[in-house]
C-alpha cells in the first residue's frame, strides 16, 4: 500500500466531513498505521490553537486511526519553508506584493477586463513591475508585503512543456503554461503574518515525507495545478492523487467549521460508536445525527 496522509488544520473541532476524509485516506493506506501519516497544518498561528490540536488527536484515535509517530507539526518547521522560499527568491521566482486585499479589490473593480481564475479574480500584477529600488524603499519603510510566485518567470524556467499527474477518480490530468496563467496567476507563497502559504508548505512536506498518494477532498482538485508547478520548479517527485467527493447534508451543502457543523466530539458525547458513524456516512444516512443537532 502507498504511503498517504491526513493533514487537518487545528482551527476548530473535527466534524463529519473530516471523519469521511480521514477514513478515505485510512482506506487508501490499507488501514495500516505504517502507511498512514498525520500532519498538523498549523501555519496560521492566529487561528490554530493547542486545544484544537489535542482534540484532533483524540478524535482520530476514537475513530480507530493510528499513524507514524510523531505527527509533523508545520509550525515547528518554518525554517524549512524559509529555506525553500530562499531558493525560489535566488532564482528570481518571487516578488514582493505590497497590496492589501482592499487594494486588489479596487484594482479589479477599476478594470472591466480583469481576468478570472478558478477561485475568482486573478491578481492584476500591480506590484510585479516595480523596480528593485522601489521594492527596496517600500521594504525599508516597513511596508508589509507578501511574496508572490512570478508565474511568467516560472513558466520560462520550466519551459512550455505540459505537466502531468494522475488522479484515481478523474484519471490522467495535465496543465499547461497558458492554463496556469489563467487559473491561478501569481499565487501568494508567504505573508507577513503567515511565513509560508498552504501551497508551499503542503508541496514541500509531501515531498519531504515521501507521500506517494495524496488523498484529499475534491475542493482541492484545482490547487493541484499550482502544486504540480511547484513540484517541477523544486525538483520534487510527482505523487498520485485521490480527490474524493465531499460529504454533504441533505441540501447538498458541505460540512464546514465556519458553519458550526456537527463535531465528532459532540457525536462521541452522545454515545455513538465509530462503527455506527462510519456506516451512516457510507450509506449517506445522517438524518438521525443532523436532526438531533438541530
Amino acid at each position: 500500500m502507498p504511503l498517504t496522509r491526513f493533514a487537518p488544520s487545528p482551527t476548530g473541532y473535527l466534524h463529519l466531513g473530516h471523519a469521511a476524509s480521514a477514513w478515505a485516506a485510512w482506506d487508501d493506506a490499507g488501514q495500516s498505521g505504517e502507511n498512514f501519516i498525520l500532519r498538523i497544518e498549523d501555519i496560521d498561528r492566529t487561528r490554530c490553537l493547542p486545544e484544537f490540536e489535542t482534540a484532533t488527536l483524540e478524535d482520530l484515535a476514537w475513530i480507530g486511526l493510528t499513524w507514524q509517530q510523531p505527527a509533523r507539526r508545520q509550525s515547528d518547521h518554518f525554517s524549512d519553508y524559509r529555506k525553500t522560499l530562499g531558493e525560489l527568491q535566488n532564482r528570481n521566482l518571487l516578488y514582493p506584493c505590497f497590496c492589501t486585499r482592499k487594494d486588489i479589490e479596487q484594482e479589479i473593480a477599476n478594470s472591466p477586463s480583469a481576468p478570472h481564475g478558478i477561485d475568482g479574480p486573478i491578481y492584476p500584477g500591480t506590484c510585479k513591475h516595480f523596480s528593485k529600488s522601489e521594492r527596496n524603499d517600500k521594504i525599508a519603510s516597513g511596508h508589509p508585503y507578501a511574496l508572490r510566485l512570478d508565474m511568467e518567470e516560472a513558466i520560462r524556467q520550466t519551459g512550455t512543456k505540459t505537466l502531468y499527474w494522475y488522479d484515481r477518480i478523474k484519471g490522467q490530468q495535465s496543465t499547461t503554461p497558458e492554463l496556469l496563467m489563467q487559473s491561478v496567476g501569481d499565487v501568494v507563497l508567504a505573508r507577513k503574518d503567515t511565513p509560508a502559504s498552504y501551497h508551499l508548505c503542503v508541496t514541500h512536506d509531501d515531498a519531504l515525507q515521501q507521500i506517494l498518494l495524496i488523498t484529499r477532498g475534491e475542493d482541492l482538485f484545482h490547487a493541484t495545478h499550482c502544486h504540480r508547478l511547484l513540484q517541477e520548479l523544486l525538483g520534487y517527485p510527482v505523487p498520485e492523487y485521490h480527490h474524493h467527493s465531499l460529504l454533504t447534508d441533505k441540501n447538498g451543502k458541505r460540512f464546514a467549521k465556519r458553519d458550526k457543523s456537527l463535531t465528532l466530539r459532540e457525536i462521541r458525547n452522545r454515545g455513538f460508536q465509530p462503527e455506527s458513524l462510519r456506516r451512516m456516512i457510507e450509506q449517506n444516512s445522517l438524518d438521525e445525527l443532523i436532526f438531533t443537532n438541530q
